[in-house]
């Protein structure tokens, strides 16, 4: 398997679809995840899909903390969702979800979510009714793990976020495994379930359906830090709502997310940085490519 290592100039022979026009020329992004106790995912991962050029913004999280989150991110609609006893969003809360995706581009799920198993017992209720382009992040990934066709319906319009343990356990296989060829287990899983799948962890790796890998060089242990992946999904998620097809988005996702980590490392340090100051740099990031 023959892995090609992206770079500037290959992703300026892969240009993003064009950004000049309006707000919703550009696409609404709806954002569906935190719990009581993680609202900051579901902000990071919106602010970073807008920076990546989503025109419109939606959040959908626990009604506890609906109302700060909309204050803290005043470009975004918020809608609060239903609680369980423990803080997640409820499953009967889905058909609100399903209703609020209507006029998104694209649908990003997962951020701050933290029991796999309320996250699938939510995503059984939604998913199977959507019909536009869908980032499956973190814990959310428990969905495929359950049930490896359950975004077959999609036809290839989905993207899976994911690090090495997580990677690994929607796999079936052991951590030690991924970490040996995590290529030829991303292909698999993106062969078998039928999505793009973008994996961080030291460099990058994407894989697509058809059996295409990319890497990424750079971004590294500098990226690890609480909230980083957030952002990552979330800039993959704004490149969907823009237009760009799954595997564009999650190459130039996964390449973005780690030039925004070296440009904080330059500016500040390698450590002591935090996620909260990624998504300020996409926008930079973006134009030094083209």
């Amino acid at each position: 398997m023959t892995t090609e290592l992206l770079t500037a100039g290959a992703l300026r022979d892969w240009p993003l679809p064009d950004a000049s026009g309006g707000k919703e020329s550009r696409g609404q992004l709806l954002v569906l995840g935190g719990t009581r106790t993680t609202p900051g995912a579901v902000l990071l991962a919106g602010e970073a899909g807008l920076r990546a050029g989503a025109g419109k913004l939606a959040l959908a999280t626990t009604a506890t903390t609906a109302g700060p989150l909309g204050v803290a991110v005043p470009e975004a609609q918020v809608v609060g969702l239903d609680e369980d006893d423990d803080g997640n969003v409820a499953p009967g809360s889905a058909g609100v979800v399903v209703d609020r995706a209507g006029p998104a581009a694209a649908v990003l799920v997962g951020p701050g979510f933290g029991d796999p198993d309320a996250a699938v017992a939510l995503l059984r209720r939604v998913l199977p009714h959507l019909d536009l382009p869908v980032v499956l992040d973190a814990v959310a990934s428990a969905y495929l793990t359950e049930d490896p066709d359950g975004l077959a319906h999609l036809s290839g319009r989905a993207v899976l976020t994911v690090n090495v343990s997580e990677l690994a356990r929607t796999a079936g296989v052991e951590e030690s495994r991924v970490e040996r060829d995590v290529a030829d287990v991303a292909v698999q899983v993106a062969r078998r379930s039928g999505v793009v799948v973008l994996c961080g962890g030291e460099g990058k790796c994407i894989a697509a359906p058809d059996g295409r890998t990319w890497g990424v060089d750079g971004g590294g242990p500098v990226l690890g830090v609480s909230g980083s992946g957030d952002v990552q999904a979330g800039i993959v998620a704004g490149l969907l709502a823009r237009g760009a097809e799954p595997a564009q988005a999650a190459a130039w996702g996964g390449y973005v997310h780690a030039r925004v980590g070296e440009r904080l490392a330059a500016a500040v340090a390698t450590v002591g940085y935090l996620a909260r100051e990624l998504p300020a740099q996409v926008p930079a990031a973006l134009a030094e490519i083209g």
